[in-house]
């Protein structure tokens, strides 16, 4: 066999190899990377640049829209369950399940696990594209943290547009919220420098 063909086929072969959930993470950092370092150079071609990058991506968001028209319901829903496209779906505007469902199925998702540790938790809805989860926990403060960040990550990989989830009003009436990350990073001046 000439040495091309093995080029070839091996080519092929790692062009057909997928990436694994990791790798792909890695990539998506270093993306958004070198798009912060793009947006902050000086320069004419900074502009340029940037605008390649977003018609790119408008065109490959087209692509994908038309193989989702024309995609079978199996292959829908399978590209629907792939954490990637999803995100690709939502990024485009032509994910076919709205964020609610998407909340839910996430929400569903963990009740299982939550139930054999003793609580429960369900999607009361979504409104002004906050996610408004019902949770009972037992156990320790910690434990309970821990369950509400482990919601609000599975709904918010399942629905990234959504701007927050936040715990609904308990059989107490109380409303808890989920503490936002920023809240926990923000430096407070000490009492002597506030005004």
């Amino acid at each position: 066999m000439p040495e091309t063909a093995r080029l070839d086929e091996a080519t092929v072969a790692e062009r057909l190899a997928r990436l694994d959930e990791a790798t792909v993470a890695e990539r998506l950092a270093r993306l958004d990377l070198l798009l912060e370092q793009l947006e902050g150079a000086p320069g004419p071609m900074t502009g340029a640049a940037i605008e390649a990058v977003q018609v790119l991506a408008a065109v490959y968001g087209e692509a994908l829209a038309r193989v989702m028209d024309g995609a079978h319901p199996h292959l829908v829903e399978r590209m629907v369950g792939d954490e990637l496209i999803g995100h690709l779906l939502v990024l485009h505007g032509i994910h076919p399940e709205p964020p609610e469902r998407r909340a839910e199925r996430a929400v569903a998702g963990l009740r299982p696990s939550v139930r054999e540790r003793g609580g429960d938790v369900e999607l009361m809805g979504v409104d002004e594209g906050v996610a408004r989860v019902r949770l009972a926990a037992k156990g320790c403060g910690s434990s309970t943290t821990e369950l509400e960040s482990a919601v609000r990550e599975a709904v918010l990989t399942l629905a990234p547009e959504l701007s927050g989830v936040e715990r609904a009003p308990g059989a107490e009436g109380r409303p808890s919220t989920f503490v936002p990350l920023e809240a926990l990073t923000l430096r407070t001046a000490p009492v002597g420098d506030r005004s």
